[in-house]
């Protein structure tokens, strides 16, 4: 498209929702974007990226676009648990800015290249500055912060692939660290030696390099870094041991008044990858033109809902949508060129190829929510996971930059490829995606065992050490979703053959504790048994994945009539699902439990397993019970604070559920578009559908004490049946629900 002027209201805006400093003005009140129909949508005011900063909810603060490569941000810690992303609301030193994050997760990595800018200090060679908390400052698309320790005030911006930073030194006097050694890791051992291979080449303005690197994945990326201003002088600081990446202070001539800009270009192909994504991207050195184009992009999404309520919960809303779209992250070049899991490079005719697949998460309800929301991106999802079977042999079970890291278990790529296909989506070949989907359940691979599973009908936990429960019940549901997309291509055979596989359940469900329970290759059931001991793989085995018993005994989302049949009925499998909540909260912990939280009795909400259980209440015949829960649950766990998400928020998982709920539904079965009521959290809300449709959503009544659905109107008529079709939904109309003060019997 051609350059266009884009008008003073767009400046008036950023300013008026502190997306710029107020001490910065665009030449003229005008600023250039490539657009030609710019709209700044005033919801991203509503965003705040400090949410999940702090505790566990490992979410950054940082600068990027939607679906980006790279997340520019500030790092206070990058080892363990509590540093998944490299920064913690609370802590009182930042260490510098890395150009790589993850949003929400329960393993750390990426964090490369750390750049921390700072003026004459005696001990010079240390990044870690204080910082005034007053001068911090996150939206859409920039971060800003003052470090007090080191007189600079930095500035973060950033395209898919280019980070862009602006330094203003309070001194003539300005330094940069570059450090290529640091990233985000599980350990202090793990950060000396995650780095097996860096080289870096210098120019008078810049550096450019790769480094090949290990942490919870192996891979490569390749980088430049341009500068404003050529380099005065550098040094090497001296390594530690083992240590392969360099680490330099750059000094620059700044004259007062001028400032050091920053641009790293990126790629997982080579260098010239990274200075081509640079050159289309960031050619030029206007800070505030890129930023503003960060924010339209932002605009682009953010506008397509538009809700009613207060402040608090709106902020609730539209941070959980900004997290939402943080991720999958387009790791191609902007040429299509990527590296591919087996390390060789392939180029997509549609210029994506999609990483950071959290899907043992995000199939529940972020991808479901994506072909709502961005139904144009969902064909190149499901190409990316169809390609990566091609690479390594099986669909991806959670990738990153491409590499399959194989954590968590069952292989959920098949689950959302099948929704998809379900929905009407066609712009990949569904033979071919039938065949990577037939491959990968009867190939055994790493946690999944097909032969195992195939002569037992489920993993008997003396063959299978790790999680065999918990295996035995997702590899289940992922042959149910594999029966969906051989039916609905006419294959009988197949379709059978894994319609037997998704019973496997069955064989796990014990009638005399009705828990879903361990058990041997003999048959026998485990013992002792204890339902509230949680189990976690990494550092304890058991029977369960980061969970009990309570928590894994409703995982049968694609049949809850065959499970409430195990339980005898509809009202003895209700008692106990009200059991659940009711429990004390006490939990026997066997290694490391942090990912098991958020709790109301046994119920977890900060885990995936739990998220489709309240609304289970619906589909037994008592909707009032799942109405109750999810304004609890979103009260207690969904705060616009720092501290606000009860667990990781998993790549949007966690605020999936939170959209799906607030919209008064969710998707209990995410194969398909079968959508179970619950009760919506907002007076209105406004979806913007493809062609112009509209999805017009009303709670009338809707108040803290009026919190109960009596009775729902899709399109005028009463509807009394306990969930609608996405393809119902997604033609557009006005569902209305009529609320009360006091439990009602709606269907």
């Amino acid at each position: 498209m051609k350059d266009k002027i884009f008008p003073i209201a767009l400046n008036r805006f950023l300013l008026s929702a502190k997306i710029v400093p107020s001490a910065m003005l665009l030449i003229a009140g005008l600023i250039v974007v490539q657009t030609a129909t710019a709209q700044v949508s005033p919801n991203l005011k509503f965003v705040n990226p400090f949410i999940g900063n702090t505790n566990n909810g490992h979410t950054f603060p940082g600068a990027t676009v939607p679906f980006g490569m790279v997340q520019p941000s500030p790092e206070t810690g990058n080892s363990g648990w509590d540093y998944c992303s490299g920064y913690q609301y609370t802590d009182k030193e930042i260490w510098g800015f890395a150009q790589t994050h993850l949003s929400g997760t329960g393993c750390p990595d990426l964090g490369d290249i750390l750049l921390q800018p700072f003026a004459d200090r005696p001990d010079s060679i240390t990044e870690h500055s204080h910082y005034d908390k007053s001068s911090e400052h996150a939206s859409p698309g920039y971060y800003t912060v003052e470090l007090t320790d080191n007189h600079v005030k930095a500035e973060l911006t950033a395209t898919a692939h280019v980070a862009f930073h602006r330094y203003q030194y309070f001194s003539n006097k300005a330094h940069l660290l570059v450090d290529l050694q640091s990233g985000i890791v599980f350990g202090e051992k793990q950060l000396h030696e995650h780095v097996l291979e860096s080289n870096v080449t210098f120019q008078q303005s810049g550096l450019s390099g790769f480094s090949h690197v290990t942490n919870w994945v192996d891979r490569k990326y390749f980088f430049t870094i341009c500068f404003n201003k050529p380099i005065a002088a550098k040094r090497v600081l001296d390594g530690r041991p083992g240590e392969k990446g360099a680490r330099y202070i750059l000094d620059f001539d700044i004259k007062p008044g001028e400032k050091l800009l920053v641009k790293i270009g990126m790629s997982t192909v080579s260098i010239d990858g990274a200075r081509n994504n640079m050159k289309q991207e960031a050619p030029g050195w206007d800070f505030d033109v890129l930023r503003a184009r960060a924010a339209m992009q932002w605009s682009k999404y953010l506008s397509r809902v538009q809700v009613t309520g207060d402040i608090h919960h709106k902020t609730t809303f539209y941070t959980s949508l900004y997290h939402l779209l943080l991720q999958p992250n387009n790791i191609a070049d902007v040429d299509g060129r990527y590296r591919g899991p087996d390390d060789h490079i392939y180029k997509s005719n549609s210029k994506v190829y999609y990483s950071t697949l959290s899907l043992w998460d995000t199939h529940r309800a972020a991808h479901p929510l994506y072909t709502i929301l961005t139904p144009e991106l969902v064909n190149g999802f499901v190409n990316t996971m169809i390609d990566h079977f091609d690479h390594a042999g099986t669909l991806p079970m959670w990738s990153l930059w491409g590499k399959d890291n194989y954590c968590m278990i069952g292989d959920h790529a098949i689950p959302v490829i099948v929704d998809a296909y379900l929905k009407g989506f066609r712009g990949f070949d569904a033979q071919r995606a039938f065949r990577a989907i037939q491959t990968t359940l009867t190939t055994d691979h790493l946690k999944s065992s097909w032969s195992i599973y195939d002569k037992y009908g489920y993993l008997p936990f003396d063959l299978v050490k790790e999680e065999s429960a918990s295996r035995t019940l997702e590899m289940a549901y992922d042959n149910y979703a594999a029966m969906r997309m051989a039916k609905a291509l006419g294959k009988k055979t197949e379709s059978e053959f894994f319609e037997k596989r998704s019973q496997a359940y069955r064989q796990l469900f014990d009638p005399s504790t009705l828990f879903m329970r361990g058990k041997n290759s003999a048959g026998q059931w485990r013992e002792p048994f204890d339902v509230i001991q949680i189990s976690h793989a990494g550092d304890a085995g058991g029977d369960y994945t980061e969970g009990n018993a309570w928590q894994y005994t409703w995982s049968v989302q694609h049949d809850v009539k065959g499970l409430e049949s195990l339980f005898g009925g509809a009202v003895p499998m209700a008692k106990k699902l009200d059991s659940l909540f009711h429990l004390s909260s006490e939990t026997k912990g066997a290694g490391f439990t942090g990912d098991v939280t958020g709790l109301i009795g046994q119920y977890a909400h900060g885990n995936e397993p739990c998220h489709h259980v309240a609304y289970l209440f619906t589909l037994l015949g008592k909707p009032s019970e799942t109405d109750e829960l999810v304004r609890s649950i979103c009260d207690k766990f969904y705060i616009d604070k720092p501290d606000g998400l009860c667990g990781n928020d998993d790549c949007g998982q966690m605020s999936a559920w939170y959209l799906f709920t607030a919209m008064g539904f969710y998707p209990v079965n995410p194969v398909g578009g079968d959508y179970v009521f619950g009760a919506p959290q907002f007076q209105k809300i406004t979806l913007s559908l493809p062609s112009g449709r509209k999805l017009f959503i009303e709670a009338k009544g809707i108040s803290e004490k009026n919190l109960y659905v009596k009775k729902i109107i899709w399109n005028g008529k009463p509807y009394n049946q306990p969930e609608i079709n996405h393809r119902e939904l997604i033609k557009g109309g006005h569902l209305v629900f009529l609320m009360t003060d006091r439990p009602a019997k709606v269907f």
